[in-house]
């Protein structure tokens, strides 16, 4: 069986910079399927050498030491180019010609990934149909679509009921990176190989949970699309949610697509709806100073940057235990981290029977930019009495494996060629995650709105963030990444 990967949008900055790079990689370790071929499509101007030549340049730039000439003439004969416009249906029709004779006419599995802008993934999904290339009487025929999946509720119904028009769920790949990424797929063995930890993640002994995606960066020249979109649709909808649901899922019968996907969406049923107050007593927003001096910011844009909402789950595990999720542009550092902050013991035989919330037990697990999990707990200081400090036991998966992590879309496009969907979301699970955070969003626009709070950047967020948790007698974990990668050893 042989298989194609055609990439709709082969000039832009994803595939150049993530996809090709991966799909080398892939082969350069042998795991890429042999007999798989790459065809980009896109309105530029290209022979087969002549986009070969860019992706050379391109790959070697974004690998570095690991970019091979040797593997990459290997992987270069495997790349082919056709010159195609989306919104032009004859152009599909000489594709499917192009794709016929590099097949040789055998049976041969398709991957359609869509590395275009949103708004033309109707139209290529409908141009697929129409053309037949969605058609599976000779192979397989599956699609891959980057987020975002839709900006609300509605437009998001309206893509899968295009998707579903043409390709069945099953054939349909939404892809988040995240879910690529070593830690989130470890955080499943964490809690499902291991016994030590499964009996305690539940309400009898976690007092929340929080997780931070913070970036360093602002803005800049992204304006255009961040002013429509704001952090609650470029993060939370998405990136965070998804962390929440590998976090909070119960154990699948068995490591299914299907049945892992059904766990995650069973999270998302039990999330509690805000209603009434609890728009403004849950959740906190913010823009950081400078905002409205980027270019194309509106001069009194109401967009924020900074995010945080208290989320309650309400089934038998997690009742009563709040998850707290976090996400802004312009912060102290970069890190993504999930935090299971522990109760306190029922009764503190040290240090006077002093209960100081903060020095709980916790589990750090730090997805990026070094992955890997750090776990704090109490030891007695040596010759201070019964003095006790909270300190750690680190693992990084860098450090114990010897060996540079691959990037995300490695997983996520070999699991695709493979029909794997495990790590992939499904469409009631974006809709449902949609019905979450669409509330909010319309409530940040009412008259009613919380205060859009104004921070330094540089920080965590505002102030009233931390002043938020304190009133719930919680407080963030403000670390920048408690991991570092072995280079900084």
């Amino acid at each position: 069986m042989s298989h194609t990967i055609v990439i709709f949008g082969a000039s832009g900055d994803l595939t150049s910079r993530k996809l090709i790079p991966a799909l080398y990689s892939l082969s350069a370790k042998g795991r890429l399927p042999q007999n798989t071929r790459i065809v980009g499509v896109s309105r530029s101007d290209y022979s087969d050498d002549a986009w070969r030549t860019e992706l050379e340049q391109t790959t070697r730039k974004f690998l570095g030491k690991e970019f091979n000439e040797s593997s990459w003439r290997d992987f270069a004969a495997r790349v082919y180019y056709h010159a195609g416009d989306i919104q032009q249906s004859a152009d599909f029709t000489s594709l499917a010609t192009r794709l016929n004779e590099l097949e040789g006419g055998e049976r041969c599995t398709r991957l359609y990934y869509l590395s275009t802008s949103p708004r033309l993934y109707h139209t290529a999904v409908e141009a697929l149909g129409a053309s037949g290339l969605a058609d599976e009487s000779n192979g397989e025929r599956r699609i891959v679509v980057e987020k975002p999946f839709g900006t609300d509720l509605a437009t998001a119904e309206s893509l899968n009921h295009t998707l579903h028009g043409v390709f069945s769920e099953r054939q349909v790949y939404r892809i988040d990176h995240y879910l690529g990424k070593e830690t989130v797929q470890n955080l499943l063995v964490l809690r499902f190989a291991n016994s030590i930890f499964e009996p305690l993640w539940n309400r009898n002994y976690i007092d929340h949970v929080q997780i931070t995606v913070a970036e360093e960066v602002v803005i800049g020249s992204r304006a255009g699309y961040y002013e429509s979109s704001g952090i609650l649709r470029d993060m939370f909808q998405n990136h965070l949610l998804q962390l929440m649901m590998i976090t909070a899922m119960e154990a699948p019968a068995r490591f299914t697509a299907d049945l892992v996907r059904d766990e995650k969406v069973k999270v998302l049923q039990a999330v509690r709806p805000m209603t009434g107050a609890a728009f403004a007593q849950d959740t906190v927003r913010g823009q950081y100073e400078g905002y409205l001096k980027e270019p194309d910011v509106a001069p009194k844009s109401q967009t924020e940057t900074f995010a945080s909402l208290k989320l309650n789950v309400d089934n038998w595990r997690w009742q009563g235990v709040p998850f707290y999720l976090r996400s802004g542009k312009a912060m102290s550092c970069r890190t993504t981290q999930i935090v299971i902050q522990f109760r306190q013991p029922p009764h503190m035989l040290f240090d006077g029977g002093a209960r100081r919330s903060p020095d709980a037990n916790r589990l750090v697990i730090q997805v990026q930019p070094a992955e890997g999990i750090q776990l704090h707990f109490h030891t007695k200081v040596p010759d201070a009495g019964m003095k006790l400090r909270l300190t750690d036991l680190d693992f990084n998966f860098q450090e114990e494996f010897n060996s540079a992590l691959p990037d995300s879309y490695q997983r996520l496009l070999l699991d695709a060629l493979n029909g794997d969907a495990s790590l992939f979301a499904r469409s009631d699970e974006v809709e449902l995650a949609w019905s979450i955070i669409d509330p909010i969003i319309a409530a940040w626009q009412s008259p009613a709105a919380p205060r859009l709070e104004v921070y330094p950047t540089g920080m965590w967020g505002p102030d009233c963030s931390n002043e938020w948790m304190q009133a719930q007698g919680r407080q963030w974990f403000d670390v920048c990444p408690v991991l570092h990668g072995a280079e900084h050893h």
